[in-house]
Parts: C-alpha cells; structure tokens; sequence
C-alpha cells in the first residue's frame, strides 16, 4: 500500500495540469458517492466551475478546490489544508476511483455521476419533522458511550444541521427524510460522515458510518430543554499548577517557550491541535482572524500541534500549508509527531489534568495565569452556539486585555 501512495502522489506532483486535447471536468454539478460500511454510501455535491476549480458542498458550507491534475484520462483532486485526494479515472462524463486519506492511511472507492446535484435520491414524501433539539447518545451501553445534542432544521424533506459533542461538533450536515428514514451526511476535506436513522415523533435510532472503517449505533429522544457539559469544565489545572511551561520548535528551527520575551505582559491564547483536525481548522480560522485584529493590543497566539506524520520535516510541511492557507502569523510549534496520542500530549504538559480534545484552548492571563481552558470548539455549522460561543469568547478576552 506504501507504493501506492507514493506513486499517486508522484504523479500529483508532477504531472501537468491540462494539455491540447486533455480529458477535464465538465463545468456542472456532480454526485459523488463514497462506500461505507453495511453496503451504505456516503454522498456529497461538487461543482466544476469554469475557471478550473469546484466548490464542494455541505448546507450553508462551500469549499474551494483549486489543486485538480490531469493525466490522460486520469484526475487527481486534492483537498484543501488537508492531506487527502481523489484519484479517479473518466468513463465519459463521470468519474470513479479511490479516496486516500494519506494522514489516516486509508482508501475509498468513489464513483462520481455528472449533472446531478441531488445529495440523496428519493422519492418519498417526509412522514416526520425532525427540526428541534435531540439528546443523543452514542454507543449506549458500550465502554465507548458519549453524549450530543442533534440540533436539525427541516424544510419539506431538506435537513440540515449538526451533532454537537462535548468536544466539539460533527460540522455541516445535509440530507433528506426519506417516508420515515433520517440520512445525513458530510464531507469535508477530511472526513466523509453518514447518519442514518429511522425516526418517529419523538425518538430517532440509527447508525453513524465514518467512511468504510467505522460505524456505530446513535439513539436521540427529543429535548428542548438538553444541554452539555459546558465547554470549559471540563480540562483545568493540576493542583500545584497556575500556568503552563513549554518549549517546542516553530517551522523555521527556532525554541519557542511561552515565557519569550514576545508573550510577557500579554494575553495569550494556547491552542493544542492537529493541522488534520477539522474542528481545529475551524478554531484556526476564527483564532487566526481575532488574533490579526487584536495583536496590536497586547494580544497573543501560540499554536502547540499534534501530527501523524513519521517525521519533522513532513510534519512542518502540513504545518506550512495550514498557514498559507488560512493566514495565520502566530507561531504553530510541533509538539507532537508520529501519533495523535492525548495521554502523550497531556505527559509534555502535566500541568493539565487531561487532554481529551483537539482543540482544546488555554487562555492566560498579563499576569502568566490561565485563567480558562475550553475543551473542543462549536464551529459555524453549529449555527447559533457558535454565534454565541464567539461574541462571549470576544468579551472575555477584552476583558482579558483591559485588566
């Protein structure tokens, strides 16, 4: 399998991006559809546009796509940020292949049908409206059980909407009631997610398949009034502790320890997190934002990041293209590589109790003292929560710089 993956990736790097004659996309929608488990698939949307990229799909989500490579009458698309692509052969129109996940080290099949933009294809009528709050817990009975809270929207037999975790959210869900089926999906760069459930008035049971390598079972009641645990009750200090003391390598060679000079008499954000991470990218994004419009207010940011890959040098490279990407100008240090292990992570900073989440965000105060730790990030598939979570998440931090 390693020789696969360094031939498709050598064929990514060097082959040409169109030539005289090449077989390329037609400007249009796609449905592409990935195997899961049980003989289920896992679908989402993408549109060819007609400047060489496409746009993906997921509710009120779009990602660009603009790394795409031609060879013959092969396609090579790879995702933004993350270390994942398509490689797929044209049969007229369409397109069909494997999904390699390299940073998982996991491949797909992938079949991907032209002129047609329908996520699920049905035609029944929605016998139930899911919209509202579900408590919901995975895995009920097994050493694996956690709780959610489904937050869904339904119009006619369109759904959207996410599962949110104590550690973070499923991120943007779309999908259809089918007579009395619920199924949803996503797929974001990183991940290809498929719930599916049957569903009444009150009580939905189903299955959650992570592409072709997981599954498990999902039962939610309805409950306006269920809530979580909140976010920042989870992680805290070790008795003895009052700040965190570390130092770990940025991508230019340089030791950056949290007791530099550039972090004395501010505040500053810790993020732990993996450049893999869809929740961290979207932490990543709001943090990278903040911190531009806040650094020159006494304002800081340091990024601690967890990676699979086997090496430094593979490990600064995904490092290098989240920050190209994304524009963040605060330093990400590799604290980790080879393994995504918590309990390891949580061993090069024993002041925290536990590491149970990427991300997990530590907020410190001018005087070195942290004075939150919020575990996971509701990012904007969400909706409100993350609405909620940012504006309070600003008014502590000005707090924060006022002091």
């Amino acid at each position: 399998m390693r020789y696969l993956y360094l031939l498709l990736a050598l064929i990514f790097v060097t082959s040409c991006t169109t030539g005289q004659g090449q077989k390329t996309l037609k400007t249009g929608f796609y449905r592409v559809v990935l195997g899961a488990q049980d003989n289920e698939e896992i679908p989402f949307i993408f549109e060819a546009n007609s400047d060489g990229t496409l746009t993906i799909f997921n509710a009120d989500e779009r990602i660009n796509v603009d790394e795409i490579r031609y060879v013959n009458d092969s396609i090579y698309i790879k995702t933004p940020v993350f270390q994942s692509y398509f490689a797929g052969v044209f049969d007229g129109d369409n397109l069909s292949g494997k999904y390699i996940n390299k940073t998982r080290k996991r491949i797909t099949s992938f079949n991907a049908t032209y002129d047609n933009d329908l996520r699920f294809l049905t035609e029944a009528t929605a016998e139930f409206d899911v919209s509202g709050v579900w408590e919901t817990v995975f895995s009920k009975g097994e050493r694996g059980e956690y709780i959610a809270k489904a937050i869904f929207k339904q119009d006619g037999k369109k759904v959207t909407g996410t599962f949110r975790t104590t550690t973070g959210d499923y991120r943007y869900l779309e999908g259809i009631i089918d007579a009395d089926t619920l199924k949803i999906s996503t797929y974001d760069g990183a991940h290809a997610f498929l719930f599916k459930a049957i569903v009444n008035d009150s009580v939905m049971q189903g299955q959650f398949y992570s592409g072709n390598h997981w599954k498990e079972p999902f039962v939610a009641k309805r409950n306006s009034e269920f809530e979580l645990p909140e976010i920042d009750e989870l992680t805290y200090l070790n008795d003895g502790y009052e700040t965190l003391d570390f130092s770990f390598l940025d991508e230019n060679g340089t030791m950056i320890s949290l007791s530099d000079q550039r972090f004395k008499d501010k505040v500053v954000l810790v993020q732990i997190m993996g450049t893999w991470c869809p929740n961290c990218l979207d932490s990543s994004v709001f943090y990278a934002q903040f911190h531009n419009e806040n650094k020159n207010k006494g304002f800081e940011v340091v990024a601690l990041t967890v990676e699979f890959k086997k090496t430094e040098e593979e490990a600064f490279k995904n490092i290098k293209r989240l920050r190209n990407r994304i524009g963040m100008t605060y330093p990400i240090l590799l604290a980790q590589y080879g393994s995504g292990s918590k309990s390891e992570m949580q061993k090069k900073l024993p002041a925290l109790n536990h590491i149970i989440s990427y991300p997990t965000t530590i907020f410190i105060d001018k005087f070195g003292e942290v004075r939150r730790i919020d575990t996971g990030f509701n990012g904007p598939g969400t909706g409100e929560k993350y609405t909620d979570y940012t504006t309070e998440f600003e008014t502590f931090v000005s707090g924060l710089l006022a002091e």
